[in-house]
């Protein structure tokens, strides 16, 4: 009787340890202080590889359309990607985009094709609440099954936000693009910048994001003015059209991008 008096007390008492242990892990999971994380209005078109400050089980999936139309043919591009941040403050992202080229000539035929891969990392390397500013490196591996090559893109990334809704960033590293037949080499700079203005406590922009690039000493700017709707808390749209500036292409495009964070 007594030795089962004493098995129910030490029962008792080795679950009230483990309920103690418990309640303490799951107060220690819910005090968990986060990585520090700005919020910045970041590009439709050219968009980062997950949030700058990214934070650690983050999720994002992306489907985007690019529509031109010229005299001789109309081009649709079709993008899928999927971001994610394995750790905080880093982000990889893997991207394919599709091409659709619908020919207005008659002896030339359509074309519907796998145009390339993107596999890109992201590390925000410094993110200040106090400054509101976020500074990041990254790069991306391009692989261009149509042209028949390979690309490598460092980048550096910069963004701040002024307080006030509005937001700025830059974007710009060199392309290094290698093609496998004629085993040569070509290098351009890109110089991608956005200014956008947030409506106050939404997920809503409008902005204008301006893609440059230069290569073999020639500048090519496309302007964007774009906005953004965010429709809830996981599900965005957004739509942006691009005026070509002082390069040898001058149809206007429009671009799509449907945002969900998972």
């Amino acid at each position: 009787m007594k030795n089962n008096k004493s098995l129910l007390k030490l029962l008792g008492t080795v679950f009230t340890i483990c309920i103690l242990l418990c309640s303490f892990s799951v107060n220690a999971q819910e005090n968990k202080v986060l990585p520090d994380k700005v919020h910045h209005a970041e590009p439709l078109y050219n968009d980062l590889v997950r949030d700058l400050g990214a934070r650690k089980g983050e999720k994002e999936f992306n489907v985007g359309a690019d529509i031109k139309r010229m005299r001789s043919v109309d081009e649709y591009g079709y993008l899928m990607e999927y971001e994610f941040a394995p750790i905080d403050r880093l982000g990889l992202e893997v991207e394919t985009d599709f091409m659709y080229s619908k020919s207005k000539m008659e002896h030339v035929k359509s074309s519907n094709e796998l145009e390339r891969l993107r596999l890109s990392s992201q590390y925000s390397f410094y993110v200040s609440k106090k400054q509101a500013t976020t500074l990041a490196v990254g790069y991306t591996q391009l692989f261009n099954f149509i042209a028949g090559g390979t690309a490598f893109n460092p980048f550096f990334v910069a963004a701040k936000s002024w307080h006030t809704n509005w937001h700025t960033l830059i974007y710009t590293g060199p392309e290094i693009a290698y093609h496998y037949k004629s085993h040569t080499t070509k290098m351009n700079w890109q110089i991608n910048t956005s200014f956008h203005y947030t409506l106050p406590q939404t997920d809503h922009f409008i902005g204008l994001e301006v893609n440059q690039e230069v290569a073999r000493g020639l500048l090519e700017t496309t302007l964007r003015p774009q906005v953004k709707l965010g429709l809830n808390d996981k599900l965005a749209v957004g739509m942006a059209v691009g005026f070509p500036i002082g390069g040898k292409e001058n149809a206007i495009s429009s671009f799509f991008r449907l945002i969900y964070q998972l």
